[in-house]
């Protein structure tokens, strides 16, 4: 069926970082025009329908009441919860409703949230938050053609998409042995001295160890960290693991959130290889994507596992570029 599925994170480029760090915001007048040209761009490019969910501000009710095409759009209704469950429940909805393509727009967490629900899936994330090293800055009209051209068939995601790395988190011996498991698209981070639920960026003195799928200078967040001294991109068949703290062999200055630079003191440095697990020790807390989401106790430990098995990732480029070559786009004389 070709049916895409467009999520759309409100509250994403709108938190603390506008105050704590230099981050740009993305208001929902932004985001509602975005969601308007991915619409149009998707529908132009062989997509029979469009599922898109209610959110507090209206932002998708308000993109699409003067298209046209408003029957082909559904706007799937369900009680808010304001919490990232809300994302859940729309990207399985949307699977329900025969959907296997979503447009993200939000930030790494939002991606991940998706992915940890759909491994399976195929995605285009456009940015929309801060830290970003997953989503994309793109176009919103190109990207939805792009999303259109693979939802439709007419290019194969096996063919012109690429398979994502993620980061396997098992805590305790994972939900078997009465743990949880849990996963990350770019980072998985141990903090000290830190709390869960905050949303500040995180302290320098803070970090002891960071664990990355991608380690990318031209990047904000932690994946520059890795990034400035073994670099490693999305089809790299292996991660990196950086040890914070005193004594230090080497020191990076990065920016920690767009505009706020703190530098980290190194320890060590290496590759992570697909399938071998790094262990962690508690008391820590565990923040993934930039989540600070799981607190170790002192007796508490997790396990890091680094695999090649997450959503299928449409570039927008390289898809209208083979759309192109392939003749899609040649109209009837």
């Amino acid at each position: 069926m070709n049916h895409l599925g467009i999520i759309v994170n409100p509250m994403s480029g709108r938190d603390v970082r506008r105050v704590a760090a230099r981050a740009s915001t993305s208001s929902h007048q932004n985001k509602q025009q975005q969601v308007t040209r991915l619409v149009l761009g998707a529908l132009a490019n062989g997509v029979e329908k469009i599922y898109l969910a209610n959110e507090p501000f209206r932002i998708n009710e308000r993109a699409i009441e003067n298209i046209e095409e408003r029957a082909r759009i559904e706007i799937l209704q369900f009680p808010l919860s304001h919490t990232a469950k809300d994302t859940t429940y729309m990207v399985n909805a949307m699977w329900d409703a025969g959907c296997r393509t979503f447009i993200v727009l939000g930030g790494d967490g939002t991606s991940r949230i998706v992915a940890r629900a759909q491994p399976g899936a195929v995605i285009l994330p456009l940015s929309t938050g801060t830290n970003n090293v997953f989503p994309q800055l793109m176009e919103a009209s190109v990207a939805g053609a792009a999303a259109g051209i693979i939802c439709s068939e007419q290019l194969a995601a096996e063919t012109h998409c690429y398979r994502c790395k993620q980061l396997h988190i098992s805590v305790n011996g994972g939900v078997e042995q009465g743990g949880q498991d849990d996963t990350a698209l770019i980072d998985a981070v141990v903090l000290k001295n830190d709390m869960l639920g905050s949303l500040l960026p995180f302290a320098p003195e803070n970090i002891t160890a960071v664990y990355l799928s991608r380690a990318e200078p031209a990047s904000v967040g932690m994946s520059p960290i890795g990034g400035y001294l073994l670099p490693c991109d999305a089809r790299d068949p292996f991660g990196v693991l950086i040890r914070c703290g005193q004594p230090a062999t080497t020191r990076v200055r990065v920016p920690l959130s767009p505009g706020l630079y703190g530098e980290i003191p190194i320890q060590a440095y290496g590759r992570i290889e697909f399938g071998q697990p790094q262990r962690i020790q508690g008391p820590c807390i565990l923040a993934f994507d930039g989540d600070r989401t799981i607190q170790l106790g002192a007796d508490d430990y997790a396990e890091i596992t680094i695999r090649n098995d997450g959503p299928w990732i449409i570039e927008p480029g390289p898809v209208m570029g083979a759309a192109a070559a392939a003749g899609l786009f040649n109209l009837a004389p």
